[in-house]
């Protein structure tokens, strides 16, 4: 009996130990997702101010002949942002699928993957899809934007000496959907959709748009803002959902844990009672020997 109650004191402390760490664990990510969650609501006013630039400049020119030929990308750079850290379930492992997906449904003469956490690459290498490039998720939401500076670069370094329609741009990432639930998504980001390239048949204001410095710089400034901005949003949100999935998970374990721990905490009250009524027994019985 004396065993049983060891064992069982020893998985009751383990237990509270566990619960401690989750616990710790759900803090940290409920914490963690609040930073990103203001990150992606400023890009998100950032990038309406270019997406209007972009309008005015393509009211006031008619629209851009060059970007909107019907041209078929030889070259594409997929970006996946995933997760280098646990605790979150088969969160890489569904982009991954996702990657995969894309890729069959859509082939292409030459693709490059550029891959955000290595255990997605991981991931990517058991569907033999190995990234070209592989980079670390921001530790904060300070280094979001150096993670999208440098996609960016990267960006610019592939597709340099080629037509902008010549290269496509995708993202994978997940983001958050209705009812707390997450969804993993692929957005086109070059060549431009021809929806921002359409002039808007009236302009929404009476004071006309215009502009005094060159055309191609104004456009390669505005092009180049619109894909990082769209590179820092998808970033952002997916940290925000990487953090909201493992508190979610950390919830669960955390009540799987009490579960547990409830359960350990009576059988080990009912050993103790049985032990000191055994104990009573013995010394009625010796008295009265």
């Amino acid at each position: 009996m004396a065993q049983t109650l060891e064992h069982l004191s020893r998985k009751n402390n383990t237990l509270t130990s566990i619960r401690g760490i989750v616990h710790t664990m759900k803090t940290l990510a409920a914490i963690n997702a609040a930073p990103y969650e203001q990150a992606a609501q400023s890009i998100e006013a950032y990038h309406q101010t270019i997406l209007q630039g972009l309008a005015a400049f393509v009211y006031r020119t008619g629209g851009v002949s060059l970007l909107t030929e019907a041209t078929q990308p030889h070259r594409r750079l997929v970006v996946v942002f995933g997760s280098d850290h646990g605790l979150c379930g088969s969160y890489n492992e569904l982009l991954a699928d996702k990657v995969l997906q894309y890729s069959t449904s859509q082939p292409i003469a030459q693709q490059h993957i550029l891959c955000i956490g290595s255990r997605l690459a991981n991931a990517l290498l058991e569907h033999e899809l190995p990234a070209d490039v592989v980079l670390m998720p921001p530790a904060s939401a300070d280094g979001v934007g150096r993670l999208a500076g440098d996609i960016v670069t990267r960006i610019e370094r592939l597709g340099r000496g080629q037509p902008l329609a010549h290269l496509a741009v995708t993202l994978v990432f997940t983001q958050r959907a209705e009812h707390g639930y997450q969804e993993t998504v692929t957005r086109n980001l070059l060549p431009l959709d021809k929806a921002l390239l359409q002039p808007q048949q009236r302009w929404h204001s009476r004071s006309l748009p215009d502009y005094t410095m060159n055309a191609e710089a104004l456009l390669a400034s505005l092009i180049r803002n619109h894909v990082f901005a769209s590179v820092f949003r998808a970033s952002a949100e997916a940290m925000v959902t990487e953090n909201a999935t493992r508190l979610a998970l950390m919830q669960q374990a955390e009540q799987s844990v009490d579960e547990q721990l409830e359960a350990v905490q009576q059988e080990l009250s009912s050993v103790r009672q049985d032990e000191i009524t055994n104990e009573l027994m013995d010394i009625v019985i010796g008295h009265l020997a």
